[in-house]
């Protein structure tokens, strides 16, 4: 069986304003269905894209980029240089983007549902992450629904690798 080729590229973008627009309004679902009578509670947790809090926000999107990227790793390597080296400096981009080198039989409507589910992975990431902090009863559910994210990012891309063939037996 002969490798398919890999000569087309889906450039799949996420803007920050939008990732910023969605976690807030989650938040803001979430603090305002909290069974809670303490208003400061209910405000940690919709304040997730105000001034202070928005650094912690953009630290974990940068996280959440990397892992996505990582995570579709067989689409996504690029050879390290010659030298490497990163420093820990809060970096501030107006978007994130994933390039993926694909097989040229590649679907566009796979290339949308991944945009899609990237998109979502990334906004409840961060809401598992800002609910440890503010709303813990909710932390598990964010997750949940992080890691079956993720889950279905994956078998997404699985089910573009090829044919599984099985031999039979007489058995």
């Amino acid at each position: 069986m002969k490798p398919r080729q890999r000569t087309k590229i889906a450039t799949l973008t996420f803007k920050r304003e939008e990732l910023l627009y969605d976690i807030g309004s989650y938040a803001y679902v979430e603090g305002d269905v909290m069974r809670t009578d303490d208003d400061h509670s209910r405000h940690q947790v919709i304040d997730i894209t105000q001034d202070g809090n928005v650094d912690l926000v953009t630290r974990t999107l940068n996280l959440v980029h990397s892992e996505c990227v990582e995570m579709m790793y067989p689409y996504t390597k690029i050879p390290c240089e010659k030298e490497e080296s990163r420093d820990d400096q809060l970096k501030d981009a107006s978007e994130y983007t994933i390039r993926l080198l694909v097989p040229d039989d590649f679907s566009k409507t796979t290339v949308t549902l991944l945009s899609n589910l990237v998109h979502e992975y990334m906004i409840c990431r961060v809401l598992a992450d800002w609910m440890k902090l503010t709303n813990p009863q909710s932390t598990a559910d964010w997750q949940g629904k992080s890691e079956e994210l993720s889950n279905k990012i994956r078998c997404c891309l699985n089910a573009r690798c090829g044919r599984v063939r099985r031999t039979l037996t007489p058995f």
